[in-house]
């Protein structure tokens, strides 16, 4: 008996598996941060800018999978809201630095929160090997360009 999805199902496809992970674990994710009243591009963005650094808006665009005028639109949002600041870099007025509130930092770290336990759920019992497997294929695919 295999254990290789591709093998035990001849149209088993890597991207659509990944498009249903994406949607199964953003739903989850939705109803666990519901409290929080964001939408899924509002979360992706705050769960990056968690780390706590200002982010410049073309950094913030490239680690979100987003484009700068999606973004820009997102930003809008979460500044209305009071969880990010948009400012100028230290050097360079050009560029536009994006940074957390008060407020943000806090609803960006229960964002990271869930992120978390669901990962441990979801991934808690796979050996070593099966994540960094999964790491590698997933960063092979966000370097594919169009």
């Amino acid at each position: 008996m295999t254990t290789d999805p591709a093998e035990a199902q001849p149209s088993w496809s890597a991207l659509l598996a990944l498009q249903q992970a994406t949607h199964r674990t953003l739903h989850v994710l939705s109803a666990r941060l519901a409290g929080l009243g964001l939408t899924g591009s509002e979360t992706n963005a705050l769960a990056h800018l968690a780390d706590g650094r200002g982010w410049s808006m073309s950094e913030l665009s490239a680690a979100a999978g987003s484009r700068p005028t999606t973004l820009t639109s997102v930003l809008d949002r979460l500044e209305g809201r009071g969880l990010v600041t948009r400012g100028s870099a230290p050097g360079d007025r050009r560029v536009v630095l994006i940074e957390l509130t008060a407020s943000g930092r806090e609803a960006a770290a229960a964002i990271r929160a869930a992120i978390g336990t669901l990962e441990r759920q979801a991934l808690g019992s796979l050996p070593a090997g099966a994540i960094a497997g999964l790491r590698t294929g997933l960063h092979a695919l966000t370097e594919v360009t169009p």
